[in-house]
């Protein structure tokens, strides 16, 4: 703009009156308009725009995609845009007829009977009590055999029903299984509006419904039986341990009596005597044979096998396993042919009624003694014992993806999760490990020797802080606390200014400070909520555990029926992640959170919750909590107490698969380098793929001591570390599979795969598999050079130790938001639990922001009274107290906001109160 009028030769004041004379502007907008070959939008190019917006629309249901696709046709053909409100309305209107031109062409090829099919699922069945669409979408959870053939009944009235071109429709091929929010418009839809609807409608609703209906039943029966197998496997290996504790006294007296048997063998060969008849005065020779059957019987307890224990509950594997079997079609690369070829012959035994098991039937099994077992003595195959090795074998390569079901959409084909070669190689370039195995291997080698002689040199030195090595053994000393007194005392003095609040008006500032509310969309149309205190009572209702008609009970300004209906057309995962992204992205733009850290650590840990109900869906029992069951929540913070990512996992699943979850998929503009877990989050592949990726990975290990390193040159030589050593790292392995490597890096970092989903299927891999130990390998490089680090720099232990404190925080204040119910889980739903711990999390985010922002004032407030507050005693400040805060009581949702926009509330400083009142 400065140079355009010295380029004219014309003086700046010569523009002063321009504005002046609307004509002028008209006049020269049209000549520019026909220099540029450029026309006004008109009335007449409506149909355009429409036609561009069912365009855009036929691919996606998402207003973004759509209103790009207007706004670029327009320009295409050098139209001048129109207003926001035109293209949105042009938007809504071209969506509309995509989607009725997308039922249309998803419905002509349907036959009469499949029509038939289709408008018989609203019909009420008497003998189901239900339409049989509402029966459809009853999916059982709790692990049992009634439910898992439950299940497997659904599935072919889906198959049946659902319609078999869907791929030539994009619309509803990415509604039936793309995002949450589109399935979960679908799953919510209930039966009375859709009898409402015009029939093309319906019906393409319907089978759009059975598609997304279909994967959901086919990955729901395949993890109730991944369940159902293991707990037998599960409660052989439980009632072994019993009976090994059973056995305790009677070991004991074994033991005694052989330590007698061996002392009178050694007495009599010392003195020359008959050994037999030592034994017979010293011990007694009755004694030995009476003590024959229980040394017999525990050896055999010993030899007991996990196959032959779990085929003890062959009923229960008989009551499923043939209806289990024939509903699926199994596929399997190559080296899968022999399992399906084993569980063919299964199928056909079943059919037939037959029991005998070919003797040529094929043995897939990795254990050689389960090879050893299933063949009996006379060369036959026992039925049982093959019949739970090969289900049981089944899961395992279901779970690692190298068995995997068309109709499926979380045990497909390994490769299908990941990008084709040619994109992955292409995204690689961006990643710090390049693309070349050897320049790779090459380097880290280099880096890992000189680090191990350093390291070696310091502890012979004895230059290590509080590490040192005693008769072979590393020691290592605890740290001590790092928070002083006084910062105890100011973080009480600034909680103790805080302003008292209700958490209802907390929400309300939050929202009008943050815009969080714009993200709950109504999940049909897009629109925004037309009232907001709605929209908060909900989300507090799943965040406080209240629930909906409670919540209802304790308000005012606000419904049952609204909350009813708010919960199901505007929360969704896709809305919750929206909204939070927004709470934590405003976070960590005040300025006050800088005392915290820069904004590039994270920190995340799984929290117990109770079950309210024995078998809730994902309520199992872990003995780390008791024996009653529950589940996980798994929470990712960030270093200015951010809690920007959450999940619900079972109690009984390892924590690590869903760290790097947390750091890739959260939706905010944070971008962590560093992490913090406990040990439940580290494992040799969690440290490979974060530095594959470019993350640093600071786990605290608890037995960080016996742990061995990993070498790559000879363990000679290190001097003094050969008992800290492993086995060398085999990087043949790792050069042979590095293309899958990057493969896997690129297709993780691109989002085409959440990594947890590889993570849990190369971790049922077992050892035999090359890119699981080439990973592996990956990581114990890495996890050697982190032990060093670790070891040689207790600043790292101590910012590990704040970063996982940080965390135990925000565990107290989701005890305190989560307190209704007992804080138990009572959701019968995984969909239900995932929306309990999005609320809380969402509130926890909400407070933390708001204690930020007061946190502030309360220190400008303290230094204004000429009160020193070190800015070092400020990093041990949490934003995590709630005692301020009235999280419980009645709800006032149309109480009248207690400050005007773009103002902040009083602090609580009965101080100041008394000098004003004075």
């Amino acid at each position: 703009m400065t140079t355009e009028p010295h380029q004219l030769g014309l003086s700046a004041a010569a523009f002063r009156d321009y504005s002046r004379r609307t004509q002028i502007r008209l006049d020269h907008a049209g000549e520019l308009f026909g220099y540029l070959g450029l026309r006004p939008f008109i009335r007449a190019d409506v149909p355009l725009a429409l036609d561009l917006a069912a365009a855009a629309a036929w691919s996606t249901d998402k207003g973004e995609p759509i209103a790009h696709g207007i706004v670029e046709g327009l320009r295409s053909a050098k139209i001048i845009l129109p207003a926001p409100d035109t293209i949105e309305r042009a938007g809504l209107a071209g969506r509309a007829r995509a989607r009725r031109k997308a039922a249309e062409a998803l419905v002509a090829p349907l036959a009469p009977e499949q029509l038939g099919r289709l408008d018989a699922l609203l019909v009420n069945d008497a003998a189901l009590n239900s339409t049989r669409f509402a029966w459809l979408r009853d999916i059982p959870e709790s692990p049992s055999t009634t439910n898992i053939n439950d299940l497997l009944d659904r599935l072919p009235s889906c198959a049946a029903s659902a319609s078999p071109p869907m791929t030539s429709c994009p619309r509803f091929t990415s509604t039936a299984s793309g995002s949450s929010c589109a399935k979960a418009r679908w799953r919510r839809r209930s039966c009375s509006p859709l009898s409402d609807y015009s029939a093309n409608r319906r019906r393409a609703t319907l089978i759009a419904s059975l598609i997304d209906l279909e994967m959901r039943l086919a990955d729901a029966a395949i993890d109730m039986f991944d369940k159902l197998v293991g707990s037998l496997f599960s409660r052989a290996r439980r009632g072994q341990e019993r009976r090994y504790q059973a056995t305790t006294r009677d070991v004991g007296q074994l033991m005694r009596l052989f330590g007698r048997t061996i002392a009178a063998l050694s007495e009599a060969r010392e003195g020359d005597t008959d050994a037999l008849a030592v034994i017979d005065e010293t011990v007694g020779w009755h004694r030995l044979l009476a003590a024959k059957p229980q040394i017999d019987a525990l050896a055999e307890l010993a030899d007991e096998d996990m196959l032959a224990a779990a085929t003890e509950r062959y009923g229960t594997i008989r009551r499923f396993a043939p209806a289990f079997l024939e509903a699926f079609a199994f596929r399997a690369a190559g080296g899968g042919a022999s399992l399906l070829r084993a569980v063919e012959i299964l199928r056909e035994l079943n059919r037939r009624g037959r029991r005998d098991v070919p003797d040529d039937a094929p043995l897939p099994f990795k254990n050689r003694q389960w090879k050893r077992l299933v063949r009996q003595g006379n060369g036959r195959i026992d039925r049982r014992l093959y019949e739970t090795a090969v289900l049981s074998t089944l899961r395992d390569r279901l779970r690692a993806g190298d068995v995997w079901i068309e109709c499926s959409r979380n045990y497909r084909r390994f490769d299908a999760y990941l990008l084709s070669k040619r994109a992955a190689v292409e995204i690689a370039t961006g990643l710090p490990i390049g693309v070349a195995a050897d320049a790779y291997i090459a380097s880290r080698a280099r880096v890992l020797d000189w680090r191990l002689k350093r390291f070696s040199a310091l502890l012979r030195q004895d230059k290590l802080e509080g590490v040192s090595m005693v008769r072979g053994k590393l020691k290592v000393k605890p740290l001590p606390p790092a928070t002083p007194p006084e910062a105890d005392m100011l973080d009480r003095k600034l909680d103790a200014l805080l302003p008292r609040v209700r958490i209802t008006d907390l929400l309300r500032e939050v929202a009008a400070r943050t815009g969080f509310l714009s993200a709950f969309r109504d999940l049909r149309s897009g629109k925004i909520h037309d009232n907001p205190n709605a929209v908060l009572a909900t989300v507090l209702a799943d965040g406080t555990n209240l629930g909906l008609e409670r919540m209802a009970n304790a308000s005012q300004g606000v419904s049952y029926a609204q909350l009813a209906w708010t919960h199901n057309w505007y929360l969704s995962e896709e809305n919750y992640r929206a909204a939070l992204a927004m709470i934590v992205d405003a976070h960590h733009r005040l300025p006050f959170a800088r005392h915290w850290g820069d904004g590039t650590a994270s920190s995340s840990d799984g929290q117990f919750f109770r079950a309210g109900r024995e078998r809730a869906g994902a309520a199992e029992v872990n003995a780390k909590y008791g024996g009653e069951p529950g589940v996980k929540i798994y929470t990712h913070l960030s270093d200015h107490f951010a809690s920007f990512h959450s999940r619900v996992i079972s109690a009984t699943a390892g924590e690590a698969p869903y760290v790097l979850d947390g750091l890739l998929l959260h939706g905010s503009a944070l971008a962590p380098q560093v992490h913090y877990t406990d040990t439940g989050g580290a494992t040799d592949h969690v440290f490979a793929l974060c530095h594959l990726l470019g993350l640093r990975f600071v786990p605290r290990l608890r037995d960080l001591a016996d742990r061995r390193l990993g070498t790559i040159e000879p363990a000679s030589g290190y001097k003094g570390l050969e008992a800290l050593i492993g086995r060398p790292i085999r990087t043949e392995v790792i050069s042979e599979n590095w293309d899958d490597i990057v493969r896997l890096a690129a297709s993780i970092k691109a989002g085409a795969v959440a990594p947890s989903t590889m993570l849990k299927k190369l971790g049922a891999y077992k050892r035999q598999n090359r890119l699981d130990f080439a990973l592996g390998e990956i990581g114990r490089i890495e996890r050697t050079l982190f032990t060093l680090d670790w070891l040689e720099h207790p600043s790292q232990r101590r910012v590990c130790q704040a970063g996982l404190n940080k965390g135990e925080a925000r565990h107290a204040l989701a005890q305190a938001v989560y307190a209704h119910r007992q804080g138990r889980f009572s959701d019968r739903t995984l969909e239900n639990q995932a929306h309990r711990a999005s609320g809380l999390n969402l509130v926890i985010a909400a407070i933390a922001y708001w204690n930020t922002l007061y946190l502030e004032r309360a220190v400008d407030h303290l230094r204004s009274r000429g009160e020193a507050v070190s800015e070092a005693l400020l990093t041990h400040v949490s934003p995590m107290g709630w005692a301020h805060v009235g999280l419980t009581g009645d709800y006032l949702w149309e109480r009248p906001d207690d400050i005007a926009p773009n103002t902040y509330r009083s602090l609580n400083d009965p101080t100041a109160r008394l000098r004003q009142a004075a």
